[in-house]
């Protein structure tokens, strides 16, 4: 049997999620906007979805602009902050943290105005000290994740969050990973945007939020319509953003059953890949989300083992699927300062709530295995030399 432990990438979808949408992709019909009945049942369904969003994020449904994922959350805040801002300040500045989802840094690279990076440490932490390195007077924006999507590594958030409000600066944190993995507090925390995404908590793919606190400035990016508050021109996919509303009203209120339930085969995994010498667990010091271990195994290539344990029938990735296929050593890591090899060798186990200790066992007789293989096949190859 399969084993999937690559739920970073995406989960699988709740049976209850999917009976939640099911009606609206057939049995109801009407288009939210209509002003007569069929409309307006759609367009409940969408409200109560938002008040279900909001409550995970700690946060008011007026805050909640539905999109079609985490990447249209950021491309929707990265251009519509700076469209917005150029309009009144050539010479503004964003900050965003070396370690962001590619979804933010690669529209941050295509923006009408200077972008700095803020450097982190061993950890993939951001220091107090290296956001004040790069902020001036101009900076306008800061952009730092809440966790990290390959380590797993969770930002200490709050004092840079204060500092970029004593400098008159707002503050945007994606949150996709860590939405339904640990307590998320929009308006405690003083934030001023905030991403999710749904498929990363059980949801259908095709369906996020940014989450905006209106004194933040933004404009619309796409037009043809009124949708979203003016923000997110478009009729709404209803089936997701109602499958969205249910996984998330599931993820407050497992919060801490499936939090417990996967910390617990992340720490047992970890205690067998101690026990290979040549494997370093990336982050390891840093509080890191329950779910996550990514880990690099010295002199090997991480896409040839993650073939080697696709042929064992036991998925996991190499870093974010969005940037599989490159060559490259992850970002994420050039970023903490890992050696080139070792970050070559990096893999990820992400678990999710349907697996079990057993998943745990199988991946680690499987790396056991593949180890146990090329040691003894280098052993042969030297005999022979």
């Amino acid at each position: 049997m399969a084993v999937y432990l690559d739920n970073n990438a995406t989960t699988a979808l709740d049976e209850s999620v999917l009976e939640a949408m099911l009606p609206y992709m057939g049995q109801m019909m009407g288009n939210p906007s209509s002003v007569h009945r069929f409309g307006r049942l759609q367009k409940d369904a969408i409200e109560n979805a938002r008040e279900s969003v909001a409550q995970l994020a700690g946060a008011r449904a007026e805050q909640v602009i539905f999109t079609s994922g985490g990447t249209e959350s950021n491309n929707l805040l990265l251009n519509g902050f700076s469209r917005k801002l150029t309009e009144q300040n050539a010479q503004a500045r964003i900050a965003v943290s070396a370690i962001e989802h590619m979804s933010l840094m690669e529209p941050a690279q295509h923006l009408p105005l200077a972008v700095d990076t803020i450097a982190v440490d061993e950890n993939g932490y951001v220091s107090l000290q290296a956001l004040e390195q790069v902020m001036t007077v101009t900076t306008s924006l800061v952009s730092i994740m809440t966790a990290n999507n390959e380590t797993g590594a969770i930002q200490k958030l709050s004092p840079l969050i204060t500092l970029a409000c004593e400098r008159n600066c707002f503050f945007h944190t994606d949150a996709s990973q860590a939405a339904g993995k640990i307590p998320l507090e929009f308006i405690e925390s003083g934030v001023h945007a905030m991403t999710l995404s749904a498929h990363k908590l059980y949801g259908p793919l095709g369906a996020g939020a940014l989450i905006i606190d209106k004194r933040l400035p933004i404009s619309k990016i796409q037009y043809g319509g009124t949708q979203e508050k003016n923000l997110r021109a478009g009729t709404e996919n209803v089936p997701a953003i109602v499958g969205f509303g249910k996984a998330a009203e599931l993820a407050l209120a497992e919060l801490q059953t499936r939090s417990l339930h996967v910390r617990v085969l992340r720490d047992a995994l970890e205690k067998g890949l101690k026990q290979f010498n040549a494997v370093t667990i990336f982050a390891e010091k840093a509080e890191r989300l329950p779910n996550t271990v990514q880990f690099g195994v010295a002199g090997y290539d991480g896409e040839t083992l993650l073939m080697q344990l696709d042929r064992k029938a036991i998925a996991v990735s190499s870093g974010s699927a969005c940037t599989s296929g490159k060559t490259d050593p992850s970002h994420v890591l050039k970023a903490m300062k890992v050696a080139d090899t070792l970050a070559n060798s990096a893999i990820r186990v992400s678990f999710g709530k349907e697996n079990t200790m057993s998943d745990v066992d199988a991946l680690l007789k499987a790396l056991h295995d593949i180890i146990e293989i090329n040691r003894n096949s280098s052993v042969m190859m030297a005999a022979n030399v």
